[in-house]
């Protein structure tokens, strides 16, 4: 196989962007294609193989284009491209980040950043009721509540109501001090988190308390009909199938509903089903409800979190293939209580409060 050579020119005001601090990405770039990459005086010359070289072109001008629209290149924007480079999805990276949804309080773009997420925003925009199902670091809930607030923002549904069930993950808490609000505050926290980096604090209290954003336990939409407005459930594998339904059933005349969760990270009593796995049996035939399942990679977090995924979905396909069953338990961890107790169960003759 005969060796040539290519140069790129590099735009100095992008140069230290697109190659990484200390040439990293460039690293990246020749390990993972075998090439040799050397950047000097705004040049970049590429050795190796022709298929090889029109690779790594390729990748480097994808990023080059992304680092000229205005993105901070990271090293997730570089294992994407190039693991697009090895399939015919090759480019798409760049229609991907034209999809602009709204842009945080800083002023920073949130848009889809993989192309099972552009997906997922698109179904979210032609569907009433979308699932987002996969593992943790997709995106499913932050790319949820930007739809949300732009919608919100531009008049398009009159309050935003964001739910999650209350249980707890993997730890039994006991007591929790203060008050109804304080005690459900740290299984809304990633809600908060989000409404606050997107739309600000003051903006989200100034909403909230005029009642048109709302976060609340799952248990409080029981009895209401939601209209007008967005709707997003989140960490739904944890709801029982009769508290998915009675979600479902909320949802009046021009809502839009969102129903996110990992099927493989259960916070349920062992051997109880969950209501997010019925759902998606139950109504995977209906018009008008919209199924999305990301996947590792479609993983936005820390490159690392991928391949943490990865390693624990080989490590249960082994133990599955051999007929065992998984130490890993993905059920089992207990309700949230507000009362002082540990036990969910009062004493005799002793009244169970809230």
């Amino acid at each position: 196989m005969s060796v040539t050579e290519s140069i790129i020119d590099i735009p100095a005001e992008h140069e230290r962007n697109v190659c990484g601090q200390f040439d990293e990405y460039l690293k990246k770039i020749e390990k993972t294609l075998r090439v040799t990459m050397v950047s000097r005086d705004g040049e970049l010359k590429i050795i190796g193989p022709e298929e090889t070289i029109y690779k790594a072109k390729s990748v480097f001008g994808n990023l080059l284009e992304l680092s000229r629209r205005g993105t901070q290149i990271t090293e997730q924007n570089v294992d994407y491209a190039l693991a697009l480079s090895f399939s015919e999805d090759d480019g798409k990276i760049l229609e991907i980040d034209k999809d602009i949804i709204c842009r945080t309080v800083n002023g920073r773009p949130v848009k889809p950043k993989t192309i099972g997420q552009k997906a997922y925003v698109d179904e979210i925009r032609k569907k009433m009721i979308v699932f987002g199902l996969g593992p943790a670091g997709t995106g499913k809930t932050y790319l949820a509540m930007a739809m949300a607030i732009q919608a919100f923002k531009d008049g398009a549904v009159g309050r935003i109501i964001l739910t999650r069930p209350a249980i707890e993950a993997g730890e039994k808490l006991g007591f929790l001090p203060g008050d109804l609000q304080s005690k459900i505050d740290p299984y809304l926290r990633p809600l908060y988190d989000a409404l606050y980096q997107i739309m600000g604090s003051e903006s989200y209290l100034h909403n909230a308390e005029k009642g048109l954003i709302e976060v609340a336990p799952l248990a409080y939409m029981r009895g209401r009909t939601l209209d007008n407005a967005y709707i997003i459930l989140d960490e739904a594998q944890n709801t029982t199938p009769a508290q998915m339904k009675m979600f479902l059933t909320r949802i009046g005349f021009g809502s839009k509903v969102i129903v996110t969760g990992d099927q493989t990270q259960k916070d349920l009593p062992a051997g109880a089903l969950s209501g997010l796995d019925v759902a998606v049996k139950v109504l995977k035939d209906v018009e008008g409800i919209g199924f999305c399942r990301l996947t590792n990679s479609d993983v936005v977090r820390h490159p690392l979190v991928q391949k943490i995924v990865e390693a624990y979905d080989a490590y249960e396909a082994r133990h599955r293939a051999a007929g065992d069953r998984p130490p890993i338990r993905k059920g089992h961890m207990g309700e949230m209580r507000l009362s002082g107790r540990n036990s969910t169960t009062p004493k005799q003759g002793e009244k169970k409060h809230i």
